[in-house]
């Protein structure tokens, strides 16, 4: 099908906001306007916006960059597994590209003396240009397990979240408190996502698919790729044996915040020693299994036009590439900025309120922004021969749903895929079967400030 296939289709976009210049909506009206227009698509209602959670951080490039300019590459080292450590909590910006991992590594190697002393931080930024790389080889493949599984459970698994730990009424403190946070907050510290996700897993025996989606669905962070790939490093479907939350790792990283006043303290499902509970948790069968090779995608072809070629190129914006100053925006800064809300991804993802909201905040730094529901396809055909643009222009994006709507589309309209930054040299990749492989050939790149080359 081309995109001409599609004139018969425009009914199924919906424009909720056209502006052909420069309009001034950093202001909360603005933003819950379009959420009140996105009712009719959304899974559930959205309540009154004085009773609504707030988000933990602000949407848009200005807050961002007031984040990054509070990083301590050193206290992080330090702190970063204590709940109440020196964390960056970039990663709602990161995921919606109003920064870059590039911009956050060079921006750490300038609080430094040297780069290796940002490494620690540097090193996480790695593990999301990992998943990245992962997701864009293996596209919707991530949801089913890479591997077979690193230890065989006691349980038979149930299929979906449990009501009562969807309620925050478990009775055990720190579940509690932390499926709080997440429906209020929408963001989870790093330690405390892989603790639930593990007593979920393992101790409740939820499938970790289930879990997944319902992180999804709730963290302002929400990404696929590094979302689904870490439940998998979690349940032990890829990676070497599975992660365990015990009581002595909680009281270590909380300074004993909850455990002092849980009703279940000394008798709860987290006690004892890893091989303790991994006795309790898993058969003593030995799986047959060996680590799986995963060979990196290829690079993403596309066409290209010259800039002063005639009509400016149309800006397709994305979920990885929300902000003005992602790749293809900064490349085309005349050019109008299209963004599609998918109702297949609100469908598929179940965003929660609190994620819209940080999306739309993203978006109302955006001039000339045209604001749609609907399929990717015809809604991009649809602005771009409205705009009589001489193509689109799209930053780069691992998700599979963009690039197969890309690929649809590029046949018969030119279609540049903008690069960024790299964090990285991936020049010398030939497996991201594992972390600990793809940072020993990426390491001195990832430290190196400055646009990675490869």
């Amino acid at each position: 099908m081309t995109p001409h296939d599609h004139a018969s289709a425009e009914q199924a976009v919906t424009w909720l906001h056209r502006s052909t210049a420069a309009e001034a909506r950093r202001d909360t009206a603005w933003v819950h306007r379009m959420l009140a227009a996105l009712q009719p698509w959304l899974p559930q209602p959205i309540g009154p916006a004085e009773s609504a959670p707030q988000p933990a951080c602000q949407g848009g490039r200005e807050a961002a960059l007031d984040a990054l300019r509070r990083i301590d590459p050193l206290r992080y080292a330090r702190t970063r597994n204590q709940l109440n450590g020196a964390i960056t909590q970039l990663s709602p910006w990161l995921r919606h590209g109003a920064l870059s991992t590039a911009e956050v590594r060079d921006a750490a190697c300038g609080c430094v003396e040297q780069p290796q002393q940002a490494e620690k931080l540097i090193s996480e930024l790695a593990w999301r240009d990992y998943w990245q790389q992962v997701y864009a080889s293996l596209g919707d493949q991530i949801t089913a397990p890479l591997e077979p599984p690193a230890a065989f459970s006691r349980k038979a698994m149930v299929e979906d979240v449990p009501e009562d730990v969807l309620a925050a009424e478990t009775g055990m403190a720190c579940v509690d408190a932390f499926v709080k946070q997440l429906h209020t907050t929408g963001f989870l510290h790093n330690h405390a996502r892989m603790w639930l996700a593990s007593w979920l897993v393992h101790t409740r025996g939820v499938r970790w698919q289930a879990g997944a989606a319902w992180f999804l669905s709730r963290l302002l962070d929400a990404d696929p790729a590094s979302n689904t790939l870490s439940w998998q490093w979690v349940a032990g479907t890829f990676s070497a044996k599975p992660y365990i939350f015990n009581r002595e790792n909680l009281e270590r990283y909380t300074e004993g915040r909850w455990c002092t006043t849980c009703p279940h303290a000394g008798h709860c499902d987290v006690e004892g020693t890893y091989d303790d509970l991994s006795a309790a948790l898993f058969t003593p069968d030995t799986p047959d299994r060996e680590r799986r090779k995963i060979a990196p995608a290829g690079a993403w072809q596309s066409s290209h036009f010259a800039a002063d070629s005639g009509p400016a190129p149309l800006v397709w914006l994305t979920l990885e590439a929300l902000a003005e100053s992602s790749p293809a925006a900064a490349c085309y800064p005349a050019a109008p900025r299209v963004m599609l809300i998918d109702p297949a991804w609100l469908s598929r993802e179940r965003p929660s309120p609190l994620r819209l909201q940080f999306i739309l905040e993203c978006l109302a730094d955006v001039e000339r922004l045209h604001l749609g529901v609907g399929p990717l396809v015809p809604g991009i055909t649809q602005a771009v021969a409205e705009h009589q643009a001489s193509g689109i222009a799209l930053s780069s994006s691992v998700c599979p749903h963009v690039r197969r709507a890309a690929a649809t589309i590029a046949p018969a309209v030119p279609l540049q895929v903008v690069e960024g930054p790299q964090l990285v040299d991936r020049s010398r990749v030939t497996d991201l079967g594992r972390f600990s492989r793809y940072w020993s050939k990426v390491r001195a790149s990832a430290l190196r400030p400055g646009v990675a080359s490869g």
